[in-house]
């Protein structure tokens, strides 16, 4: 069935909330996890789920997406119709850059006409999570939707920040709305409602047709969870499908997360260095993929005066050297060196950051290519960190690519996100 199945992958996301990290890049294009970036959690479950039809639609700062899209993702072959192709704003339909989700869609309409599939599934590249696209595309046949909307189970309360849809006991939706203040409750469980993931699978006819009409309203904005499910409810069926009551080939987690604030992004990193993490990276027939860059073994080796490492509950990307420090429930992407004495606790280190001797970090993120000098203090006294930093509303202290430490505190831009509106 995903044979037929054409992906079309959001990723054009300003993420906002994800600044500084996303002063230089695309949201899906943060790095995440020691080795990888967001992006490759979607597309290594449209590998593994037998989608080789996919259109990454981009636009905010996504020069280093397309890079990693070329070096890490080029792993389809053209010549049988297999692609994961980038798509920037081409401007087909008007002289605006994408005001909604289905309007980004909806100006890539000629690639949808053109196609072979019969279904379209509607992908976001910003979430951590592991799920069998095909599983869902499945349910969605065998039930003869007309749209298959993908949700989870998520307490009331929370149930306020998301689209959230009313079923009956078939899976069939009767209602859907956005980000409700009385959210309705899963059928026969009073104490959760069903929200949306965004991601969705259409037949190719009906999206292309509802696109075109919703592009005729003025008053629309151009929005699937705002505008075109509503809508579509009333005329048409549509279902929910249940994230991992089929888990298909992904075992065990049921792992979601949406990682769009400096906070939950943290979180995110700390859930990996559980002893039983909820996200299992080491499912061999379920890898995440990535770009394979060479790089040596990890290493700790003493430091100058003889002073041995210490690490615990942490994890490294290839070519990080430890030398005579401590390291403690953090992870280092490649080519991190932390040097002698230094002290490294609940940080979430990037690409070839180098601290120096005697720094103390903590709770703290560092992006790449970063030189942290001998004997700097992070993390620990947030008032003067926030002279410098970005810090978070839970106190996540965000230092940004390339910074230099030369700088005084009145040039060095500090930004608060807790100020931050998406």
């Amino acid at each position: 069935m995903t044979q037929r199945t054409l992906g079309v992958l959001l990723a054009g996301g300003v993420g906002s909330r994800l600044f500084p990290l996303t002063e230089d890049r695309a949201k899906p294009g943060v790095p995440f996890g020691g080795k990888y970036r967001i992006i490759d959690f979607t597309l290594s479950n449209c590998y593994h789920s037998g989608l080789r039809q996919i259109l990454v639609l981009t636009q905010y700062k996504s020069q280093s997406l397309q890079t990693h899209l070329r070096d890490g993702w080029s792993i389809y072959n053209p010549g049988i119709g297999e692609y994961i192709t980038a798509v920037p704003p081409q401007m087909r339909t008007g002289e605006t850059w994408y005001v909604g989700t289905a309007d980004a869609v909806y100006q890539n309409l000629y690639m949808l006409e053109r196609s072979n599939a019969d279904r379209v599934i509607i992908l976001s590249g910003d979430h951590i999570y592991r799920m069998d696209y095909a599983a869902m595309i499945k349910f969605h046949c065998e039930n003869f939707a007309d749209a298959t909307i993908a949700c989870m189970k998520v307490p009331i309360a929370e149930a306020r920040e998301f689209g959230v849809m009313d079923v009956n006991t078939d899976g069939k939706i009767v209602d859907f709305v956005e980000k409700p203040s009385n959210p309705p409750c899963v059928p026969g469980d009073p104490d959760h409602a069903l929200a949306s993931m965004g991601i969705y699978v259409f037949s190719r006819t009906l999206l292309c047709r509802i696109l075109r009409e919703d592009h005729e309203n003025p008053e629309s904005s151009h929005d699937f969870g705002k505008d075109i499910l509503p809508k579509l409810i009333k005329t048409h069926e549509l279902y929910g499908y249940e994230f991992a009551s089929d888990a298909g080939r992904v075992r065990g987690d049921a792992y979601w997360r949406d990682v769009g604030t400096i906070d939950s992004f943290f979180e995110a990193h700390m859930d990996l260095l559980k002893p039983d993490p909820p996200l299992d990276l080491y499912q061999r027939d379920w890898s995440v993929r990535t770009t394979a860059e060479q790089g040596a073994p990890v290493r700790t080796i003493p430091g100058p005066s003889g002073q041995r490492s210490e690490i615990q509950d942490s994890m490294m990307g290839s070519g990080v050297v430890i030398q005579g420090a401590n390291v403690q429930h953090s992870v280092l992407s490649r080519s991190v060196k932390v040097s002698e004495f230094a002290s490294v606790e609940d940080c979430v280190l990037f690409d070839h950051v180098k601290v120096g001797e005697g720094c103390k970090l903590r709770r703290c993120i560092i992006d790449k290519h970063v030189r942290v000098p001998a004997g700097e203090v992070i993390g620990y006294d947030l008032d003067e960190d926030a002279k410098r930093f970005s810090v978070s509303t839970d106190g996540i202290v965000v230092v940004p690519k390339s910074y230099r430490f030369s700088e005084s505190p009145s040039t060095s831009k500090p930004h608060l996100i807790q100020q931050v509106t998406n």
